[in-house]
């Protein structure tokens, strides 16, 4: 028998974000909003080519801008703790504590058991995008990366700079293999579900000068991949899909250090203080 659909007042669907009664997900904005307007030192500046990936340190307190440098172009973006790449973004988390699709003074979560902000949104000039006429939003969690397993299972092909391979070759220089890449935040990429709840993207709406901000929170690892879909404007697979080089433009990065006078009072997060027991007793030394 099919289940019979129950609309009382009591089911109907609520925010799933979490409530805090500590204050752990408050955000002073007024503190943020400053430091995005501070005065900020260049500290460090390059620009990723087509279909390539590069990976960068973020020390904590200092901001770092992605930037569209000649036009549309969706950015795969990794993120770590700089001392241990164990503490990594965790894209499912971030989700449901702050949205599937972020922006300014939205905050990017570590994974267990550190689970503190890695980084916090404090510019997108993409802001006002909303959702659009099909109900897609902008900086999207929703997805993963293109990856060229998945290439070779649909296509039959092998393609070696898809973002998972282009993030991979950036973070071998820091030590870290393929199997530190993690799902993404990919950036200036519009996505949503459609009526069957399948995932879907759409072009990128960035034009040059376009970009995405975050504060570092801890000293970063980050790693970011020029999608080799390039805005998206082209099917990549099936029937009428080609190849997309022609959409295909690099992405520059900013690294600031904002005026020292505008970070007083601030501190970086710490991990929620649970013990890790997980219910487990400690051991007893056996006894005669």
């Amino acid at each position: 028998m099919p289940h019979e659909t129950r609309t009382t007042e009591a089911m109907k669907p609520t925010d799933a974000a979490y409530q805090s009664s500590t204050g752990a997900l408050d955000v002073d904005k007024d503190f943020y909003r400053s430091i995005a307007e501070a005065p900020a030192t260049l500290v460090e500046s390059f620009t990723i080519p087509i279909r390539s990936g590069q990976a960068w340190e973020v020390p904590a307190g200092h901001l770092c801008r992605i930037i569209e440098a000649e036009g549309p172009q969706v950015g795969d973006l990794n993120i770590w703790s700089r001392h241990n790449p164990r503490e990594r973004m965790w894209a499912a988390k971030t989700r449901q504590l702050q949205a599937a699709h972020v922006t300014t003074f939205d905050r990017l979560w570590s994974t267990l058991p550190y689970l503190r902000p890695l980084a916090t949104v404090t510019g997108d000039s993409l802001g006002d995008y909303g959702i659009d006429s099909d109900g897609g939003r902008v900086h999207d969690l929703l997805g993963s990366r293109c990856d060229p397993y998945t290439n070779r299972l649909l296509s039959g092909e092998d393609f070696d700079f898809h973002c998972h391979s282009n993030l991979t070759r950036a973070v071998l220089p820091y030590g870290l293999t393929e199997f530190d890449v993690h799902d993404v935040l990919n950036v200036f990429q519009v996505t949503g579900l459609n009526d069957e709840d399948k995932y879907y993207n759409k072009a990128c709406p960035a034009q040059k000068g376009d970009y995405f901000e975050f504060f570092a929170e801890i000293d970063l690892l980050c790693a970011l991949s020029t999608c080799p879909g390039g805005d998206l404007s082209i099917r990549q697979w099936g029937p009428e899909s080609r190849d997309p080089l022609e959409t295909c433009r690099p992405i520059t990065i900013e690294v600031r250090r904002p005026a020292p006078s505008y970070l007083e009072g601030w501190s970086q997060p710490e991990p929620p203080p649970y013990q890790g027991r997980h219910g487990m007793p400690s051991p007893q030394w056996p006894t005669q």
